[in-house]
């Protein structure tokens, strides 16, 4: 059963977080729709209902600090209908009505970013740490290895523990189970998890079961055991689609099983159906248009609709209901049409009347406010202007939401930028090589400055990219792919200029580490050939986990917990592994890539003199892993020689075609080029100089390898290059052994 759902937009408040709107469970036996308690970064806390189709506020309080989080509690076994909001380090206690009746400061020395609630525990928890208080009274706390995403509680009465039962959703792709606080267990997830829910809001059975979703766009299923934990199963991201942002269950298909509701950072709303199947079945998807901070799923709109109601960053709260709305197109209706503006349609009834004339008397109000503003802002400028004042007016305020993330599908980082008002355009300059990757969803229009080589006057301004994304009307969020080169660090950064005025710019800055295609995991390959990069000094811990940090991305800011750090990397495009081992005075890499131990070993040395401490390096180079890196490269490059070849006999078989019609006589492989002549010409589209960073990537192999032995062979270079031309993998690893001495 495909569901048939129609959206409908309810409110729109400042920009919010995630996390916090939620909506409010009935507390009586009147058959009456839900209520929607929303927070946002103006410090507002609102709520509302629909009565009649329209909006009727239930409580709005005045701006303070800003809303970071909302949940709902109250005693155990009875309606969770109390409303909680974290404002900094406080946590604020309202009733349905609006009625402050906690005031709690938690006296955390970072903001709280996630906050948790079952009768009468609380959890809050800042970037690293996380405090457990009950009744308000502190009972400890827990320091988090890597940031904290987000944070539930288990249901008590789900399960045989009185003691309260906490999960941390952390960014070392680690879902950590307290007790209390202390640490049970850690279990591994695919991708760094973002969100967690109980599985069908209960915990499943025995309370211990966990739904997750990952900033790579994963949601698994798992089961919490003493013993070891089991996966029950996983939905990848096959459609590449945005991370997952939220998590909640609600039976929105009426078969009296919960549903999974997911909230997707690109807009995406899904519902996926518990059927029969092992997974779930995906049963509808709605864009929103703009990032989804919060889902819930209630009776909103009209009594006997259930509904799916999410909020956006930009504050819109919208819904997706089961209920019909028909419109009926009139004259009036028609933009445009000034000659109907104030007549009625006869079949039209006295609410739908009201409303539209409502509506018209606000508009024709805002517009007289706005004009009236910006009459008194023109006077205020033209003032500043004769009296030669260098301020003129204060630029605007305004929030932006942006990401870079490496995305494992393409081995691309994918940086996205959402304002809360619409972009005019936004600058992306960059100090290191990138290539920008087309992305089909986006619609502006981008535009590339041309660079001048650089000369000895100008070689410290370094400027290897320079392009300008200009966005069509009514764009807030713009999406854009980027490749690094591994060896090559810097920074991009991002000059957003929102369609406001006066003109102002917002600048985001992005580090593109040396290692930037890496990303954390934790199976390692021991039984791949291995080459070995040994340091030891007179460093700290802290000293080399910093330049650990430097070279890699996913690396938490301070080093974990323990005398000994143990991370593992896999390179996201060619699939080999490193591993990290380093401890107060030693550190030990260990790769199956020749080329990452040559970049860590520049990286580190680097460092280490910028501080002074000398080091002691040894190494080990593995022959064999040379012949693996290149079997791992070998499909790739081969795909990419191929569709290189059918690219450049593509313009001669058309042309061909042109002038003989008929192409009977051909052989079938060059008919078949002719036949995906528009899917082969996309492919080498979305892949631009892929082929020159594969033949990049194995003249470093050479080089490095060769480099490790105290031998220089860039005069090989040109030789190596013929050999790729003619490429054949037995060859190419042959010319790599041959000696060259």
């Amino acid at each position: 059963m495909e569901l048939d759902l129609t959206a409908v937009d309810y409110v729109q408040v400042a920009v919010t977080d995630k996390k916090c709107m939620k909506i409010l469970p009935n507390n009586d036996k009147r058959r009456v729709t839900q209520k929607v308690v929303v927070g946002d970064k103006s410090g507002v806390l609102q709520c509302f209902g629909m009565k009649k189709r329209e909006l009727n506020s239930i409580f709005k309080l005045l701006p303070g600090p800003p809303v970071s989080k909302l949940e709902l509690g109250g005693a155990l076994g009875t309606p969770q209908d109390k409303i909680f909001a974290s404002c900094g380090s406080e946590v604020r206690g309202y009733s349905r009505k609006g009625k402050k009746f906690l005031d709690f400061n938690s006296n955390l020395t970072e903001p709280i970013s996630n906050l948790c609630i079952s009768g009468s525990d609380l959890v809050v928890a800042g970037l690293y740490i996380c405090n457990y208080f009950c009744d308000c009274v502190d009972q400890g706390y827990y320091l988090s290895n890597d940031r904290i995403n987000d944070i539930i509680c288990l249901p008590v009465n789900r399960r045989d523990e009185d003691r309260l039962v906490s999960v941390l959703a952390c960014n070392d792709r680690i879902l950590r189970i307290l007790e209390a606080t202390a640490l049970k267990y850690e279990l591994e997830v695919p991708g760094p998890p973002q969100c967690v829910v109980p599985f069908k809001d209960t915990g499943g059975e025995e309370g211990m079961e966990l739904v997750y979703g990952t900033t790579d766009g994963k949601v698994g299923h798992v089961m919490l055991n003493n013993e070891q934990p089991e996966y029950k199963w996983e939905i990848v991201n096959e459609k590449n689609l945005g991370g997952i942002s939220c998590l909640t269950h609600h039976d929105i298909t009426g078969d009296g099983v919960p549903d999974l509701l997911v909230g997707r950072d690109d807009g995406t709303v899904e519902i996926f159906s518990y059927d029969i199947a092992e997974e779930p079945v995906l049963r509808f998807a709605h864009n929103f248009k703009e990032s989804i901070t919060a889902i819930q799923g209630g009776v909103v709109g009209s009594l006997g609709f259930d509904e799916v109601v999410v909020s956006t960053y930009a504050g819109w709260v919208s819904g997706l209901t089961t209920e019909h709305m028909q419109k009926k197109v009139t004259s009036s209706s028609i933009p445009g049409n000034t000659n109907s503006a104030n007549t009625q349609p006869a079949d039209m009834d006295e609410d739908t009347q009201k409303k539209i004339t409502n509506l018209r008397s606000e508009v024709e109000a805002l517009q007289i406010s706005v004009e009236s503003e910006r009459g008194r802002h023109m006077e205020q400028t033209s003032k500043a202007i004769a009296n030669n004042s260098s301020t003129l007016t204060r630029p605007a305020a305004f929030h932006i939401n942006d990401k870079f993330v490496l995305s494992p599908v393409d081995a691309s980082y994918h940086l996205s930028i959402e304002v809360q008002t619409a972009i005019d355009h936004v600058v992306l300059q960059s100090d290191v090589p990138v290539d920008l990757l087309d992305k089909e969803e986006t619609s502006a229009v981008v535009a590339y400055t041309s660079i001048p080589p650089p000369t000895p006057d100008n070689s410290g301004d370094d400027n290897f990219l320079l392009a300008t994304y200009r966005c069509q009307s009514n764009t807030t969020r713009l999406e854009m792919k980027v490749r690094s080169i591994e060896g090559q660090f810097g920074h991009l950064q991002a000059y957003v200029i929102p369609l406001l005025k006066p003109k102002s710019c917002v600048v985001r800055r992005y580090p593109i580490k040396p290692l930037s295609l890496h990303q954390r995991t934790h199976d390692f390959d021991e039984q791949r050939p291995m080459n070995v990069l040994h340091l030891s000094g007179p460093f700290s811990v802290a000293e080399i986990h910093s330049w650990v940090a430097f070279c890699l991305p996913d690396v938490p800011e301070r080093p974990p917990a323990g005398d000994t750090v143990n991370l593992y990397f896999a390179n996201t495009f060619l699939d080999t592994q490193l591993a990290c081992i380093y401890s107060k005075g030693e550190g030990i890499f260990r790769s199956d890539n020749i080329s990452t131990i040559s970049i860590l070993k520049d990286m580190l040395t680097k460092e280490a003199t910028a501080k002074k401490i000398n080091l002691n390096i040894q190494y080990e180079v593995s022959d064999d892993s040379i012949a693996y890196t290149l079997q791992l490269l070998h499909p790739k490059l081969d795909k990419q020689l191929m569709l290189a070849k059918k690219v450049q006999l593509l313009d001669a078989l058309q042309e061909l075609q042109v002038h003989e019609g008929s192409m009977d006589f051909l052989a079938p492989e060059y008919r078949e080029i002719l036949a995906e002549a528009d899917k082969i010409k996309a492919e080498f589209k979305k892949q631009p100089a892929r082929l020159e960073r594969l033949y990049g990537m194995i003249t470093d192999l050479f080089i490095d390898k060769h480099k490790f032995k105290g031998v220089n062979v860039k005069q090989k270079v040109p030789q190596l290059l013929e050999t790729l031309d003619n490429y054949e993998l037995p060859a190419l690893i042959d010319f790599f052994h041959q000696s060259v001495y």
